[in-house]
């Protein structure tokens, strides 16, 4: 179901809640471009591993700059993409977290914080993020059962702390329109009802007139 309105849509939520997988089903229900998290040669990686404190500030700057020349491209086209996670949680869950951890200092923080807002005053929020709010069990039952092997060490407290900052940005810092599903209790990959309920929320909230239940 294409929609001629040019459209941009971001899938938000913690790792293993279920971003990569909705906004493939997402882009195949409405003919729409799925963007995902581009895989490519990072020149800091390896020395990141080595040197964490030393390279964070590098290294998320490297990912800063290659989210904003996405939005750029994203922002040039006349598709409506569907976007796996956002320049902005990016930003404000997972930097905000190498931050909390003592990998950026607070000059290295505030300076990569003005080079965010330079970029994010060129670019338009999206026109709707779907966030994924899941608890821990579901996350670690999902991060479980796909296997990676470099996940599968992940601490409990690591995922904690990056629900807290999930809850923090789209309460508190997130100025854009957002619809929050609660996935714990949902299998939208094997149960059609779980996705037909997304899907009518989404068109509710992109080309319906009316406020519904869990938007803000």
């Amino acid at each position: 179901m294409q929609m001629k309105d040019k459209r941009h849509i971001a899938v938000a939520g913690n790792i293993g809640s279920g971003k990569t997988t909705l906004t493939r089903l997402l882009a195949e229900h409405y003919g729409w471009e799925p963007r995902f998290e581009a895989v490519t040669y990072n020149p800091y990686l390896e020395d990141y591993y080595r040197d964490i404190e030393r390279w964070s500030f590098n290294m998320e700057v490297y990912f800063l700059k290659e989210r904003f020349k996405d939005l750029l491209a994203m922002q040039a086209s006349d598709k409506t993409f569907i976007q796996d996670r956002s320049i902005y949680e990016g930003v404000y869950v997972f930097v905000e977290n190498n931050r909390r951890m003592g990998h950026l200092s607070e000059r290295d923080f505030e300076a990569y914080m003005e080079l965010f807002g330079l970029m994010t005053d060129i670019v338009k929020y999206p026109d709707l993020m779907i966030y994924l709010r899941s608890g821990i069990p579901h996350l670690v039952t999902n991060i479980q059962k796909r296997g990676r092997g470099y996940e599968q060490t992940m601490q409990l407290e690591y995922l904690q702390g990056l629900n807290n900052l999930y809850e923090e940005f789209i309460l508190d810092k997130y100025k854009g329109t957002v619809l929050t599903i609660d996935v714990d209790d949902m299998d939208f990959l094997a149960d059609k009802r779980d996705l037909n309920s997304i899907i009518q929320k989404t068109d509710s909230l992109l080309y319906g007139m009316f406020p519904i239940a869990g938007a803000k």
